[in-house]
């Protein structure tokens, strides 16, 4: 946090200090029982393995780009499926669904366009997130 309280830029921040956060807020969000009760299906994990971590985190980035960081998203709470690529699923699991849980979870104000440096943090902890669940599901 800088001396206004408010994060540092996630581009300021070292490798050390944004594995704090990702592990910090990962922790948060399993005292949710909702938001601890995902975990991806078998196909998404699949797809998430084929495609590596670089093409995930480009997904999770325009996907969120496209759906939650504008100031009043189209059909906001509703804009996330809950199925159909391992984003999507990670976004609940990691309340980056729509801007109202982005608000409470991630103190980031509904009104306004979510920021690069924003987009970078949350699809880091998209990335993170997928990243712990396949490591929870080894292949067979």
């Amino acid at each position: 946090m800088d001396v206004n309280g408010s994060p540092r830029p996630w581009s300021d921040l070292t490798a050390d200090e944004r594995r704090r956060w990702i592990h910090t807020t990962l922790g948060r969000l399993t005292t949710s029982k909702f938001r601890a009760g995902f975990t991806l299906n078998a196909k998404d994990r699949a797809y998430a393995r084929s495609r590596g971590e670089a093409v995930i985190l480009e997904h999770a980035r325009d996907l969120l780009k496209r759906r939650v960081a504008p100031a009043h998203p189209a059909r906001d709470g509703k804009q996330t499926p809950f199925r159909g690529h391992p984003v999507f699923t990670a976004q609940h699991a990691c309340a980056c669904c729509c801007r109202g849980c982005i608000e409470k979870w991630h103190r980031i104000p509904q009104g306004r366009p979510l920021t690069d440096d924003e987009l970078d943090r949350l699809s880091a902890l998209i990335l993170a997130w997928i990243r712990r669940d396949l490591a929870r599901h080894p292949q067979a």
